[in-house]
Order: structure tokens, then sequence, then C-alpha cells
């Protein structure tokens, strides 16, 4: 193994949006630093889920369900 290629690890706190805080190694600053989240896991909606619509722009939801409707699971 090389020697002085790899990042200095060190222990950071990282704080999420709802004040939970954990401390995990990172290359991000130095020792003892806060990582404050503006955006976690547990309230973005990619990772929630969020209230996600389906837009039917031109026509084209319509047109496939009429087209592919059918072909859902049959109870």
């Amino acid at each position: 193994m090389k020697n002085d290629i790899h990042p200095d690890y060190h222990l950071i706190k990282v704080v999420m949006t709802d004040g939970t805080e954990f401390v995990t190694r990172s290359t991000l600053g130095k020792d003892g630093d806060t990582l404050n989240l503006d955006i976690d896991p547990k309230t973005h909606p990619a990772w929630t889920g969020g209230s996600q619509q389906l837009l039917d722009r031109g026509g084209r939801l319509s047109r496939f369900n009429s087209r592919f409707g059918n072909l859902g699971l049959k109870k």
C-alpha cells in the first residue's frame, strides 16, 4: 500500500433536520466539526414518497391507459 495517498478520516457530528445527532467518520473539515443537514432522508420527498401526482400532458396518460389499461393483474 502506498503511503500518503489516503484521505484523513476523522470523527464529525451530523445533525439531522429534526435535531437528532450521530457521530460518523468523514473527510469533511477537521476532527470534531459539525455537519448540519438542510435535507435528510427523513424529510425529503425522494426518500419519503412525498405527494406524487401524475400529470397528463397532451393526453399521454389517457392514451396509455386506454391502450394498456386492461393488461393489469386480474383478481
